[in-house]
């Protein structure tokens, strides 16, 4: 199946995201050479939360913005989870966004 080849290859950038950094939606698609899909992106990360390998949590919209919040277990999970790797939020915002991105390579 595409889908799952798709997935798969989501799966693998997001699992080499550095702990206490975040990157996008877009730069994973980007990467992974689909650059009009991080939408799909998203929906295969929000089918990911059984795996605790796949830190979902580090990838947030291209203005640094928690989008997939309500997709995690418990209230503010994703938030917690990034601010447990030093990584500060405002208002469901990465502060130093710029700072904290990671480039997919």
């Amino acid at each position: 199946m595409l889908e799952d080849d798709f997935y798969k290859k989501v799966y693998k950038v997001v699992r080499k995201i550095p702990f206490g950094q975040v990157t996008t939606y877009g730069a994973i698609a980007k990467f992974i050479g689909s650059p009009s899909s991080s939408r799909v992106v998203g929906w295969a990360l929000n089918s990911s939360h059984n795996d605790s390998s796949i830190p979902a949590h580090r990838v947030v919209n291209r203005n640094g913005l928690l989008t997939g919040k309500h997709h995690f277990f418990g209230h503010d999970l994703m938030k917690q989870l990034l601010e447990n790797e030093g990584i500060n939020i405002i208002d469901n915002q990465v502060q130093d966004f710029e700072i904290k991105f990671w480039k997919p390579k």
